[in-house]
């Protein structure tokens, strides 16, 4: 469903961030703001502050921010037009689509209903029918408790070719739908049957719930099937963007910070009934980018814990360049040869398995330990060569602290100089952006946006950036008439003066429409960070006081924008008369000094005029 611009509007002009916010965070003022510990990662002192005055927020700890739609998203982790949704439904605004998107979007809930009536209908099945004994006993055996069962909707298909058909049938389920989910198909000549027979159904949540997939375990080993059959791709399931238990997990991974990653269903389903509840899985895929994305919103500290077979620890080697892209902090968890996670948690329970957690080995440990288990260091060309594959995966860490004590630790084990290794680094990095690139000194952890530059511009300059953010149409169109975007000298502020441009020929200039139009996210919470600091501007020496701000000015009118303009253009004048000063001093050429001396008297003249109107 797309809903039209004009409501977005409607509803985030009717609805205060501050009221949207408190219902999920406790808020106190702080002067003009608002702040309360911050719901996206763990702190002791409130860092997460928000502006009813400017309708954002912003947290100074993790760097989280932007309007009341981005909060509900990243809050609940639901899509923008459900966010929409939800607020329009807290103020009390209806909300019609576009017209072209409603049948779109009631084809897509259609296709929710289906999948959930299907689940409805296979978990009835495995708790009241006696067809279903030998499934029950079979989640008996693997210690699968009634509870655990209901949390995860499990559920079962009986054997037979038509029973989830005939269910269909008699409940008006159109059955071309449930065939794009994968619930039935059809005989070479059409006539549907059912293609889930004889086997446990593990229904698969989206992060806010709702049952968008499944995968099906074969309950009878010995016949000649996948083991496994698993949701195709449909309008509500990308196997690629989902990851199985994190709408059950999401909380707890919060709360503690670090996600255990697992390969199965039933990996999963065995520690979170132990009580070991941040995990989530893989569902026996490869580890996606998009997978890495999602759950980056919720944590990026993660336990890898596959299969101690040879496939499983491949396995973990490629999950781990992915999720070193993503800036992660890894550990990879070693079990006992023949073990998985589900075997493990069984036979030894909760606490043997969080001695496994302590024991869990960086990603340079753990490939380190993997490829002398092989021999690949019982030779030095083959030592060579997987020294290049760890150096190849350093390459990808982003965090230059957490870098360099990875090049000490290499130099340190295989006795060599860091120097080398650094050179090996930045050929690495060479050829994988296409250019050298230097390495910079960054502090771990969230960074804060440069805002030192931006402090060191012209200060009226600031100031007319400011007011351009202060929403009202006729103080930007008067900056924009008299000083234009294309005289800001700072780039981060030239770039907000252009897209304040754009959106004032749209005749909408809030705060948040700007915010919207900012595509890069480093500009975005560069101007988050520079309008929460609030920042007045300091006269910079007395002799300003005779035409800057007074403080019987009320800031954000016109008169105060007007003020702005013209001590912006006496300030680059003062500016130009200290650069020519400067170089008369420092030059010998008595020609380049009358140039400068006349050049000054203009300036002057201009100046004075200036102060004069």
């Amino acid at each position: 469903m797309r809903i039209p611009d004009a409501k977005i509007d409607e509803i985030r002009n009717a609805a205060d961030i501050v009221d949207v916010i408190s219902r999920e965070v406790s808020l106190k003022k702080r002067g003009k703001n608002f702040v309360g510990l911050c719901p996206f990662h763990s702190e002791d002192t409130p860092s997460f502050t928000v502006s009813r005055e400017k309708q954002i927020y912003h947290c100074f700890g993790c760097g989280a921010g932007g309007d009341l739609f981005r909060f509900m998203m990243e809050f609940k982790k639901i899509s923008f037009v459900e966010a929409v949704q939800e607020i329009a439904d807290f103020v009390g605004i209806p909300i019609e689509p576009e017209s072209g998107y409603s049948e779109k979007y009631k084809a897509q809930e259609e296709l929710y209903d289906i999948m959930s009536a299907a689940v409805r209908y296979f978990t009835e099945i495995l708790h009241k029918s006696k067809e279903a004994e030998e499934a029950r006993n079979y989640l008996v055996k693997r210690n699968i408790k009634p509870p655990t069962q209901k949390l995860f909707n499990i559920g079962f298909a009986p054997y037979g070719w038509d029973n989830f058909l005939t269910f269909a049938k008699q409940n008006g389920i159109d059955l071309q739908k449930a065939k794009t989910l994968g619930l039935i198909d059809t005989k070479q000549n059409g006539e549907y049957y059912d293609k889930l027979r004889g086997r446990i159904i593990f229904p698969i949540h989206s992060t806010n719930g709702r049952i968008i997939a499944y995968g099906a375990r074969i309950l009878d080993d010995s016949e000649k099937a996948a083991k496994y059959i698993n949701s195709p791709e449909t309008p509500i399931y990308s196997k690629r963007e989902v990851l199985y238990g994190l709408f059950h997990s999401k909380e707890e991974i919060r709360k503690l910070d670090r996600a255990i990653l697992v390969e199965g269903y039933m990996d999963l389903i065995s520690l979170f009934q132990e009580g070991v509840q941040n995990v989530v899985a893989s569902s026996g895929t490869s580890l996606t980018e998009e997978q890495v994305t999602l759950l980056s919103r919720f944590t990026r500290n993660i336990y890898v814990l596959f299969d101690a077979d040879a496939a499983g620890q491949n396995a973990a080697l490629r999950s781990i360049e992915i999720l070193l892209k993503h800036d992660f902090d890894i550990k990879v968890v070693s079990l006992p040869e023949g073990e998985d996670p589900d075997s493990f948690i069984k036979k030894h329970g909760r606490e043997k398995f969080q001695e496994q957690l302590q024991k869990a080995q960086n990603f340079f440990e753990f490939t380190t330990s993997k490829y002398a288990s092989e021999g690949k260091f019982d030779d030095p060309a083959t030592s060579a060569a997987a020294l290049r594959e760890i150096i190849k995966s350093l390459a990808l860490v982003k965090d230059e602290l957490k870098l360099n004590f990875y090049i000490k630790s290499i130099a340190r084990k295989f006795n060599l100089r860091e120097k080398l290794i650094e050179k090996e680094l930045d050929e690495f990095r060479k050829n994988a952006s296409g250019r050298t690139e230097t390495r910079k000194a960054a502090a771990p952890g969230y960074s804060k946006p440069n805002v030192t530059a931006a402090q060191k511009a012209n200060p009226y300059e600031r100031e007319l950036a400011r007011l351009l953010l202060s929403g009202k149409e006729e103080i930007v169109d008067y900056i924009l008439e008299k000083v234009g975007s294309e005289s800001f000298s700072h780039p981060n502020l030239k770039k907000i003066a252009e897209i304040v441009a754009e959106c004032h020929k749209q005749n909408n200039v809030s705060t948040a429409n700007i915010l919207d139009h900012i595509t890069d996210e480093n500009l975005r919470e560069f101007l988050r960070l520079w309008l929460m600091k609030d920042e007045q501007i300091s006269t910079i020496s007395d002799k300003w006081d005779n035409f800057y701000i007074s403080g019987k000015l009320e800031k954000d009118t016109l008169e105060h924008a007007v003020q702005t303009v013209r001590n912006y253009f006496v300030y680059k004048i003062e500016e130009e008369i200290k650069s020519n000063n400067e170089l008369i001093q420092k030059n010998n050429d008595e020609m380049l000094h009358l140039e400068l001396l006349k050049r000054n008297k203009e300036l002057y003249e201009q100046k004075k005029e200036l102060l004069n109107n």
